[in-house]
């Protein structure tokens, strides 16, 4: 191996801040803290906040880790929109009924027309003026 390139490959203590667990592996990761090993030795520490002690795949419980506020920062940038949406659906779907009621009104006023067109002329109803007749025929 050329000499100088290559990061330094040693033992390192991962530590999953979430459950406490630790985990002694190697890596080339920099750290500045350090750590007394159960063999007695003191290596390097590096924090996670995910691993496979805590990770839902590993686990197969579901577990939100909210790290400096990240879920509530995304619900403040990205919620709104989400809100919007739905809202708009639920718009689309007011007018989409508000349609077909339409439509279905249409439908049967149509009907109606036809039947009434197709019907046979019924006689003519008497008519409702009367003729006014002179008071003294009455009296008469």
């Amino acid at each position: 191996m050329k000499p100088g390139i290559h990061p330094n490959y040693r033992y390192v203590v991962f530590q999953d801040t979430s459950s406490g667990d630790t985990i002694l592996t190697r890596s080339t990761i920099e750290t500045e803290e350090t750590t007394t090993w159960t063999d007695g030795n003191e290596y390097p520490l590096a924090k996670v906040e995910i691993s496979a002690f805590t990770h839902p795949f590993f686990t197969g419980q579901m577990k939100i880790v909210d790290t400096a506020g990240r879920v509530e920062r995304f619900e403040k940038r990205y919620g709104k929109r989400r809100k919007a949406a739905a809202k708009a659906d639920e718009v689309a779907a007011a007018e989409e009924t508000a349609t077909e009621a339409v439509a279905e009104e249409t439908v049967v006023e149509e009907a109606v027309v036809e039947a009434v067109e197709d019907a046979p002329e019924a006689p003519e109803a008497a008519s409702d003026e009367t003729v006014d007749e002179p008071a003294d025929a009455e009296s008469e």
